[in-house]
């Protein structure tokens, strides 16, 4: 299958997985503690992981073990760039931090520089500003009471791009011609689960937050989060196909965060009118068209990457 396509199926999982997660975020957990639905993933995503493995035949013995440990760490890197993604999303809506979130080319370009794999030109350097324009423009076209509070969630979503960049990154150094690329995703998922469970379920206060929540939604927050995790999953394990599969890692992640902020845009226009209390995104004309000229800023600026 085209990597195109791979990673649009990334895109459109991951960015109703941000509806999904606001959603709990707001309904369910009252915009507190959501992090803490990360002890259900740290059950589910392991299991997946491990029947990937199992699946695959993968033999751990016959592996080289700085494969193995730099496909665990992309799991562990994957998983904290969770925690301050769920915080984001407990203090935004989910348009702003969708917009916040296409910071990651930027990052891949620096990190592609560090190491000696990707160049650096006037012409990326203006990308790079153009994309970072985006979420100033939401920022600023805040009220002044609450720029504050959108510029902390810019700025853990810039955390969570660079633990998820990094994990990409990782990934990336640790895929060997000799493993299969399945077997590959399974290690990462089996680590990013067990992460989960060990730093949230570790934590009283995030355990009796989901025990609270759980109790009282009667357990219907159980299908949302899974709903998300099973998007969580295949968003996954199309990403880091399409990581594999595109010529270079700028690429792959440029064809996936140049789609996503229009798809996030249309999505949070079309399930507001549909579906009010989840898409919960504001349609005043001011707003749309806030959201409509970042969107643009970020596309513009990472086409200009390419260049």
């Amino acid at each position: 299958m085209n990597w195109i396509i791979i990673l649009a199926i990334a895109v459109v999982s991951d960015a109703l997985r941000i509806f999904v997660d606001n959603y709990i975020s707001d309904v369910y957990f009252k915009e507190r503690g959501a992090v803490s639905q990360k002890i259900i993933s740290g059950i589910i995503v392991p299991t997946a992981g491990l029947a990937i493995l199992v699946f695959t035949n993968f033999n751990f013995f016959s592996t080289p073990s700085d494969t193995i440990a730099l496909l665990l760490l992309s799991g562990v890197l994957g998983s904290l760039a969770g925690i301050p993604y769920y915080r984001a999303l407990e203090i935004d809506d989910s348009t702003n931090v969708g917009i916040f979130f296409q910071f990651s080319p930027v990052f891949y370009l620096i990190i592609g520089w560090a190491i000696g794999d990707e160049s650096f030109s006037i012409i990326k350097l203006i990308s790079c500003i153009i994309i970072l324009a985006a979420p100033l423009t939401i920022i600023l076209s805040a009220r002044k009471r609450s720029r504050k509070t959108r510029f902390k969630a810019a700025l853990l979503a810039f955390i969570s791009i660079l633990f998820y960049v990094a994990s990409g990154e990782t990934f990336i150094q640790g895929n060997s011609a000799n493993v299969n690329i399945f077997s590959e995703i399974g290690l990462v998922l089996l680590a990013k689960g067990l992460t989960d469970l060990i730093i949230i379920g570790s934590r009283c206060k995030w355990r009796k937050r989901l025990s609270t929540v759980m109790r009282s939604s009667h357990n219907k927050v159980l299908f949302p989060i899974n709903i998300s995790i099973i998007l969580r999953i295949v968003q996954e394990i199309s990403y880091r196909i399409g990581l594999i599969m595109a010529p270079t890692v700028a690429i792959a992640s440029a064809a996936s965060d140049s789609i996503e902020p229009i798809v996030i845009f249309f999505m949070g226009l079309v399930l507001t009118i549909i579906w009010p209390k989840f898409g919960r995104e504001k349609l005043q004309k001011k707003v749309v068209l806030i959201h409509l000229i970042a969107t643009v800023l970020v596309v513009i600026g990472i086409v200009l990457m390419q260049v």
